[in-house]
């Protein structure tokens, strides 16, 4: 079993930048493939961004590649979002979500129903 935490989401003009913090309880943090998704208002959930067991390999969504940085540290049990230059566009609930599967399509790590466990969200609002 995992717990998930988000924090780290607030209110940030647009330029601005946030980081985001998914701290997971349980010893086996270092054996889940992480991974933030967003949901804006009347939308669907939508993936944002994932890193492997190690570290060693990111995936993104397009429209946040050279802006946003995802992150682990696996002596913290935290994975991190770190998000540059938002936009209006970028408002949203960031969860984030641990899978113990490897998977390296965007088919397979896009879809949120292989995700085993989830967090509650964070908000983030940015304003123009």
């Amino acid at each position: 079993q995992v717990q998930l935490v988000e924090s780290g989401g607030g209110l940030v003009q647009a330029g601005g930048s946030l980081r985001l913090s998914c701290a997971a309880s349980g010893r086996t943090f270092s054996r889940y493939a992480m991974a933030w998704f967003r949901q804006a208002p009347g939308k669907e959930r939508e993936f944002v961004a994932r890193i492997t067991w190690s570290g060693g390999t990111t995936y993104y969504l397009d429209s946040v590649k050279g802006r946003f940085t995802i992150s682990r540290d696996n002596v913290k049990n935290t994975v991190y979002l770190q998000m540059n230059s938002l936009n209006v566009e970028d408002t949203a609930v960031y969860s984030c979500a641990a899978d113990r599967l490897d998977c390296s399509t965007y088919g397979c790590y896009s879809s949120e129903v292989r995700y085993d466990y989830w967090g509650q969200g964070t908000q983030v609002t940015v304003s123009s």
